[in-house]
């Protein structure tokens, strides 16, 4: 299952343009909160191989200001599995484009609901998802 988790976590990387700022010129955070959610849905998708819906995002943490000019990347961690639901730990790292500062900007635990055809909370199988991944790498 530790395999698993490793192989599930996701990254994607943002250069920030002037056209995702704030009259503070610093990232919007709707706009950071937007690519958390993504990657957050890409992880907890990967892991399960089911239908995933966001149930709610706790603890946002604006940690730093992200600058136009700068990357964000931007990863997702399973950080804990229960019945129906999974819980995602999405961070933000900005680094400078012309040398190597980089430092955590934002993070937030997102939590995500398997469901069915019809929209219905379902129960995450976690023996399924050993077998299928034993299956898978032997």
């Amino acid at each position: 299952m530790n395999q698993r988790i490793l192989d599930s976590e996701s990254r994607q990387f943002k250069v920030i343009f002037p056209n995702t700022l704030n009259s503070n010129d610093t990232l919007f955070g709707g706009k950071a909160m937007l690519w958390m959610d993504e990657v957050a849905y890409i992880t907890a998708t990967r892991f399960t191989r089911a239908n995933m819906v966001t149930v709610s995002v706790e603890k946002i943490k604006f940690l730093t200001a992200v600058k136009s000019g700068t990357i964000a990347e931007i990863i997702g961690k399973v950080v804990r599995i229960r019945n129906a639901t999974i819980e995602i730990l999405v961070e933000i790292y900005v680094e400078e484009m012309y040398n190597e500062n980089r430092k955590k900007a934002v993070e937030a635990t997102f939590i995500f609901a398997a469901i069915n055809n019809s929209n219905k909370p379902i129960a995450i199988d976690i023996t399924k998802l050993k077998s299928d991944y034993s299956n898978l790498k032997n």
